[in-house]
């Protein structure tokens, strides 16, 4: 034999031994049919193992992107936040910038009298406007009413049908009562030795007006502001209806800025300081203190203790009326 048939051979048989032990290999695992399980089970669990884990990393990962959604939202929720904070702070920012522009002319000691006039103005024609309408005629105009809400902060004469026969609307009527309003602002203004004083005054007390009704607007904003949120339930900008609130709000603190000083300034009065003349002079002694004090000195001998009593008993003072005294 050659060497090729050799080598035929030796594969033929090393194929033989092969299937040989394939065949045995597959008899012992009919023979135990135990370990086939074990393999099956094996197996099942790493696919379970894999599966585990394949479901692991995708839950980690939609965790992850629900995890940027909600921190986007809260993002952007935050930012509206903020936004809104800034444009309910820019509302008071406006109407601060207007009260201390007003503030400070008082403060740098300008002359008020010019806007104190413009007050006393407005105020009659808001008193008249709200009592009589251009609209009303002249017969059924409510006379008691404008006396009830003009009178109290001007002290005019109150109206009557008989002052106002030559009026014939509520124009002429404004005109009027400026006029008289203006005359009795002028003549409480002479009752001060030197304008300047009263000139003074009108700086003090629109200073002051000025302060307690902003303090008071601030705290009433601030009210306004914790509760404006609720108008979101009404399917309504919380933003737009502070605006609106707080600009009707400021209005009204201007109103009463303006009534307050008219009130003030029109009703003031100068106290004379009065001086009595002495008549007499009370004292607790009814004593003339024209003439110096004068020591008091004893008229009579001082009696001492082992001296005669006084009294004629025949004993020493100290045992009778020295004992007593």
């Amino acid at each position: 034999m050659n060497k090729e048939e050799k080598n035929i051979e030796k594969d033929e048989m090393t194929e033989k031994k092969s299937a040989e032990n394939i065949e045995a290999q597959e008899n012992a695992n009919d023979a135990n049919p135990e370990n086939n399980e074990n393999e099956e089970s094996e197996e099942s669990e790493l696919e379970k193992a894999q599966k585990k884990i394949e479901d692991g990393e995708r839950q980690i990962t939609e965790a992850r992107e629900e995890l940027a959604k909600a921190q986007q939202k809260i993002e952007a929720n935050n930012y509206g936040i903020r936004k809104n904070l800034l444009e309910y702070d820019q509302v008071m920012n406006d109407q601060r910038e207007i009260i201390y522009k007003e503030r400070l002319r008082v403060l740098n000691g300008e002359s008020m009298r010019d806007a104190i006039f413009k007050m006393i103005t407005d105020r009659v024609e808001s008193c008249v406007d709200t009592c009589i309408s251009s609209e009303i005629p002249k017969d059924e105009w409510d006379l008691n009413e404008l006396n009830q809400l003009l009178l109290p902060i001007i002290p005019l004469e109150p109206i009557t049908e008989e002052t106002i026969t030559d009026i014939r609307n509520n124009k002429e009527l404004k005109h009027l009562l400026k006029e008289k309003a203006v005359k009795l602002y002028e003549a409480k203004e002479t009752e001060f030795p030197e304008p300047e004083q009263f000139r003074e005054l009108e700086r003090v007390v629109l200073l002051k007006v000025i302060d307690q009704k902003w303090m008071d607007h601030i705290d009433d904003m601030d009210q306004l502001r914790q509760g404006i949120g609720l108008q979101a339930y009404g399917q309504r900008d919380p933003v737009v209806e502070y605006k609106f609130a707080g600009f009707d709000m400021f209005n009204a603190m201007i109103d009463s800025i303006t009534e307050e000083t008219v009130k003030a300034l029109t009703h003031i009065k100068i106290e004379q300081k009065v001086e009595r003349e002495q008549v007499a002079k009370v004292t607790g002694t009814n004593k003339d203190e024209s003439q110096p004090a004068q020591p008091k000195r004893r008229t009579t001998k001082k009696v001492q203790p082992n001296d005669p009593c006084p009294c004629g008993s025949g004993r020493k003072y100290k045992q009778c009326c020295g004992r007593r005294a």
